[in-house]
């Protein structure tokens, strides 16, 4: 038996063959399946064609399998036995309401922002399961143009044509300094002195760095390269460390540091003429048909916001 050609085996002559047995005659199974008796007889044939075995042999007193025809019809048991169970979970999902997210995140918004704005959601919809994973923000937008999760957030609006974006949350970045720095008490410092200070960054990919350079190339005319940077950590989380260790300093969001400078341990030291904001970008596929309890979902996510209750 060759496998390209059972690989041929479809559906239809699958179901051929299941109704053949229950109805044990040609024309009631053909009857029952909207076919002619020939056309059924087509099907039959042409899956034994593919298992280069005969499945059914007809008798007076009905139909009788093969040992190849009954291995073909245990399987095709089961297998329309998960199409109705798929059809019953999908109707359950629509009238419950109930069902899994798949839901991935860079950094910042999977650290310090989900997990409170998740716990509102569970109050309000605790059938429903979210499942988040951390990637940066270029690994997000991958995995949701690959199908392997259906919602993304990510601090950069995406280019890619086949992703939806919508602004949900702003977001500042600030330059932070440990609390023992000479600039802890500055009012600001100059770019030129920030660009000679050691400085520790996100590694590529990661929409921090992204935001900075970009504003820094667009709105201050400087590149990241003429930074005295010491080190790249991949995550947000590292970056504090260092900088709490004296190896350098950093640009980082407010969110990822407010705790550290509200506990005395870092200091935000203002760049002189600076601001540097962005938004974090819900993203999805523009295509998607989303199931109801994805729709409650979005729907919520699109008016909580992590800094009070609910947008008005």
């Amino acid at each position: 038996m060759r496998f390209d050609a059972f690989r041929n085996i479809s559906l239809q002559q699958l179901e051929a063959l299941v109704f053949l047995v229950q109805e044990g005659n040609f024309s009631r199974a053909a009857r029952r399946m909207n076919l002619s008796q020939p056309s059924l007889t087509k099907h039959i044939q042409n899956m034994e064609g593919a298992l280069e075995a005969p499945v059914a042999i007809r008798e007076k007193s009905g139909v009788t399998l093969t040992p190849e025809g009954r291995v073909v019809y245990d399987y095709a048991r089961r297998v329309f036995k998960l199409r109705e169970d798929a059809r019953d979970r999908i109707a359950r999902v629509r009238e419950h309401e109930g069902g899994d997210i798949a839901l991935a995140a860079s950094t910042i918004p999977a650290t310090y922002i989900l997990p409170a704005v998740l716990s509102r959601f569970r109050s309000r919809c605790p059938q429903i399961r979210v499942f988040v994973q951390t990637a940066d923000s270029q690994e997000v937008q991958d995995l949701i143009l690959n199908g392997e999760r259906e919602f993304g957030i990510i601090g950069r609006k995406p280019s890619h044509a086949k992703l939806a974006a919508e602004p949900l949350w702003r977001d500042r970045l600030i330059l932070v300094v440990p609390a023992d720095h000479r600039w802890a008490r500055k009012a600001s410092v100059s770019p030129a002195e920030l660009a000679a200070e050691p400085f520790v960054l996100r590694e590529p990919g990661s929409g921090t760095r992204d935001i900075l350079a970009g504003y820094l190339r667009d709105q201050a005319g400087v590149e990241l390269s003429a930074f005295n940077l010491i080190a790249e950590l991949g995550s947000s989380e590292a970056i504090k460390e260092a900088v709490l260790a004296g190896l350098g300093v950093s640009i980082l969001s407010v969110r990822a540091v407010r705790r550290e400078i509200d506990q005395g341990l870092l200091r935000e030291c203002p760049v002189a003429d600076w601001r540097i904001e962005r938004a974090f970008h819900l993203i999805f596929r523009r295509q998607a048909a989303f199931l109801r309890h994805q729709r409650l979902f979005l729907d919520f996510i699109r008016q909580v916001s992590p800094d009070d209750s609910v947008r008005p």
